[in-house]
């Protein structure tokens, strides 16, 4: 029965790293639009983790960073605990460049 255990705890874990993988993933598809803000990324990975994390990513936390020439994502939480003990935190990471239109010359 232990076994099983931990055998669901891990599916969670991986499940719930996915989960915190989309959001981030989302959530720069959204910052890094041109005219964007680091607002509507933290926007959208709360809409994510709301739709897809309540039950299996606890206390999930999401940082952006947003730059100029490109941002990056985190996004944190803790695995739901089935074991006893048993305290997992996973994290989901995305970066990439901004968007800007550019007119070429010539």
């Amino acid at each position: 029965m232990t076994l099983l255990l931990f055998i669901v705890q891990f599916a969670l874990a991986l499940h719930a790293q996915h989960i915190a993988q989309t959001a981030a993933s989302r959530a720069l598809a959204a910052a890094r639009a041109q005219d964007s803000t680091a607002a509507a990324g933290n926007t959208r990975a709360a809409a994510t983790l709301r739709l897809l994390g309540g039950a299996v990513l606890k206390h999930p936390t999401v940082k952006i960073s947003r730059g100029t020439e490109g941002l990056a994502v985190n996004v944190e939480g803790e695995v739901v605990e089935v074991v006893p003990g048993v305290h997992l935190r996973v994290a989901g990471n995305a970066a990439g460049p901004t968007e800007k239109w550019v007119v070429q010359t010539g």
